[in-house]
């Protein structure tokens, strides 16, 4: 079982940036595809980023291509979500997934952490 705690939420202004952080323990980190998801109210939870074993190939949904970023530090057993351009519509918990496969789904991620609160002001 790997354990994920995420860090680095907020209130922003529209606009603005926040990095997201989430540290994994329980087992060896360069064994997990790595993904963000998020989830606002009333709607279902969205993939948002996703990085493989090593950090080499990355996938990103349309509506954050080219604003976020995410990558890894296998030394540091963490993954990053970096958010520039933010926009109300960002506003949602965003979560930390962990899985051995490569997918984009949340149903294709095994293991979660407990999330964090991003919100964008206008």
């Amino acid at each position: 079982q790997v354990q994920l705690v995420e860090s680095g939420g907020g209130l922003v202004q529209a606009g603005g940036s926040l990095r997201l952080s989430c540290a994994a323990s329980g087992r060896t980190f360069s064994n997990y595809v790595m993904g963000w998801f998020r989830q606002a109210p009333g709607k279902e939870r969205e993939f948002v980023a996703r990085i493989d074993w090593v950090g080499s190939i990355t996938g990103y949904s349309d509506s954050v291509k080219g604003r976020f970023t995410i990558s890894r530090d296998n030394a540091k057993d963490t993954v990053y979500l970096q958010m520039n351009s933010l926009k109300p519509d960002d506003t949602a918990v965003y979560y930390c997934a962990a899985d051995r496969r490569l997918a984009n789904t949340p149903a294709a991620f095994a293991h979660w952490g407990q999330g964090t609160q991003v919100t964008v002001s206008s």
